[in-house]
């Protein structure tokens, strides 16, 4: 019965998506120049062969896929679809050969419909906890082979799903297999509808570290490996003045303290620089090239693709997202790489 009713919804508002997806590429979450894959026409012709198709709600689901993506593609070709900016920027330079990236199409069924005739997935894996219903629903009809990898259900979406328990049953009910982070999340699963559910840990911890340019790091090194520092990492909005009162307010103690700000949406950079000189910090910001001196207070990491550089610039690791909102960001890269992590208490 929910389906049916999201199911007409989503056919009912389908003249206001076009509108709708205009509005999030003015405010920067929409790709111009790959819109029309949002709408279920694929950039890409259909390779000969097999094609999984996997697919990650953002960047970290992305990141985490990699591995799997790397051992897949060695034997067919690999679809990996996601739904940011950000993530489509990280995977550009990431993806294996026999691997391509596309935007996931918005849930409207039409244009499901018209990606699945393109793309004709013989296999098809889904990353964590976003579940479109109408591209659930319309690949199960199909008979296309479905599993949940790397299953998560936190407290809020648990609660979310059993109020509406019936759309839950139907849409975790057509998975082959669902595989949960925890036991507790196979759990959940389980449930919540899911028929088939095993427990073989989190995918994340199978990541490699992050990768970094050695000539780019050596060159840092020479002024950031001689302060103390310590990065805030994967920022959300209002946290970044968090790390600079921070390190107002440690500087007595360490006169050259040095602090790293990584905002998990890079695009923030100028309204966060902005914000931290009003602070009356020194700030140099990576996207315009500003060198860190002696005086430089803050260096604003505010480019794609190079955590694993900053990162190896520090060895104290505060995750963003922990504190004044829910959740918390990935504290494995990190700690791959030695740093010690702190978060929040969300």
């Amino acid at each position: 019965m929910m389906l049916h009713l999201y199911r007409g919804l989503t056919s009912t508002i389908g003249p206001v998506l076009p509108a709708y997806l205009a509005g999030r590429q003015r405010r920067g979450k929409e790709d111009p120049t790959r819109m029309p894959e949002r709408m279920g026409r694929s950039s890409h012709p259909r390779p000969l062969g097999k094609v999984i198709w996997i697919h990650g709600a953002s960047v970290g689901e992305a990141l985490s896929a990699l591995p799997l993506v790397e051992k897949l593609s060695a034997r067919h070709t690999v679809l990996l679809t996601t739904g940011t900016v950000t993530s489509a920027r990280m995977m550009a330079g990431r993806l294996p050969a026999n691997a391509i990236h596309q935007f996931v199409p918005v849930d409207r069924a039409p244009w499901v419909r018209r990606f699945l005739d393109h793309w004709k997935p013989d296999l098809a894996l889904w990353l964590e906890s976003e579940l479109w219903p109408n591209l659930i629903a319309e690949t199960a009809d199909r008979d296309i082979p479905m599993a949940l990898i790397n299953g998560r259900v936190s407290d809020k979406s648990f609660a979310n799903w059993r109020r509406f328990s019936g759309l839950a049953r139907r849409l975790l009910g057509v998975f082959d297999l669902c595989l949960g982070q925890t036991e507790e999340d196979s759990r959940r699963l389980h449930v919540l509808g899911a028929k088939r559910v095993a427990t073989p840990g989190n995918l994340k911890f199978a990541t490699p570290q992050l990768p970094v340019e050695p000539e780019e790091l050596r060159r840092l090194e020479r002024t950031h490996l001689s302060r103390p520092s310590w990065i805030a990492a994967s920022t959300h909005a209002g946290e970044e003045m968090m790390a600079g009162r921070i390190h107002l307010a440690l500087k007595p103690r360490h006169q050259d303290l040095l602090t790293l700000i990584a905002p998990r949406h890079t695009e923030r950079g100028d309204d966060i620089a902005f914000e931290l000189r009003e602070m009356g910090l020194t700030v140099a910001q990576r996207s315009k090239q500003e060198e860190v001196t002696p005086e430089t207070d803050i260096h604003l990491a505010d480019t794609m693709g190079e955590m694993g550089l900053f990162y190896r610039l520090t060895s104290i690791a505060f995750m963003g997202k922990s504190i004044l909102s829910a959740g918390g960001q990935n504290p494995i890269e990190p700690a791959k790489l030695g740093l010690a992590v702190l978060m929040g208490p969300r």
